[in-house]
């Protein structure tokens, strides 16, 4: 499928932009060695990657949020994550060439992430390749975070165009689910953290098996 009359690119942060694992993992992990447990390799982590605390916490620990003791190891994992932003955090290989090419045919590029303003905004800044975001939404920048479609509704707003002429590219079911509650035409990345979920089952309008992929969907390539 390609899309037409797209002016706008949004995209999911954490396993589409960015690959953030091995931060991630190495906070956690921090964590368990301090704990006299052995160091996980991070290819335990990087599957849940995209799920935050809630993910890396349950793959350290086996804990689950209901745990009494999951609020103080959540501030825990993220004052090591926070302190460590960006120390082995990338792009994912094609992403600085697809945000060019955007750049380079005048569409404007956006972040839409669950990710908290605490720690988005600090890698928007930091990070080159996400220097021209035209927008960033946070995961607590609106009340609700994806799967509603607030975020993604907020981000069309500050560009002030329709839904439907930004498109959204994430590698979770919640940011498919998202899009479409949102009307906005979506694309699943599959170079992310899919681990071993079932991306026909999201109901994609359509898939990219790398960064690439998105500029053929829209025309420029």
């Amino acid at each position: 499928m390609a899309f037409s009359n797209i002016q706008a690119v949004l995209f999911d942060l954490d396993g589409t932009l960015i690959d953030s694992a091995p931060d991630l993992g190495a906070a956690v992990d921090r964590m368990r060695v301090a704990r006299g447990l052995p160091s996980l390799p991070l290819e335990h982590y990087r599957p849940m990657a995209g799920a935050g605390a809630r993910g890396m916490l349950g793959l350290a620990f086996g804990m689950t949020p209901e745990h009494p003791d999951f609020p103080d190891y959540r501030e825990e994992f993220f004052r090591n994550y926070e302190s460590s932003l960006t120390e082995l955090t990338h792009a994912f290989d094609g992403v600085p060439e697809l945000l060019r090419a955007l750049e380079a045919a005048g569409l404007r590029w956006g972040i839409v992430t669950n990710k908290t303003e605490r720690f988005t905004l600090p890698l928007a800044r930091t990070m080159p390749v996400l220097q021209g975001a035209a927008v960033v939404v946070a995961g607590d920048t609106t009340p609700h975070p994806k799967p509603h479609p607030e975020p993604l509704l907020e981000a069309a707003r500050r560009l002030q165009l329709p839904p439907s002429a930004c498109l959204y590219v994430g590698d979770d079911k919640r940011d498919i689910d998202a899009a479409r509650a949102a009307g906005m035409p979506d694309v699943a990345a599959l170079w992310g953290y899919l681990g071993e979920h079932d991306v026909a089952a999201w109901g994609a309008r359509a898939e990219a098996a790398q960064p690439a992929g998105v500029l053929a969907l829209i025309g420029l390539q």
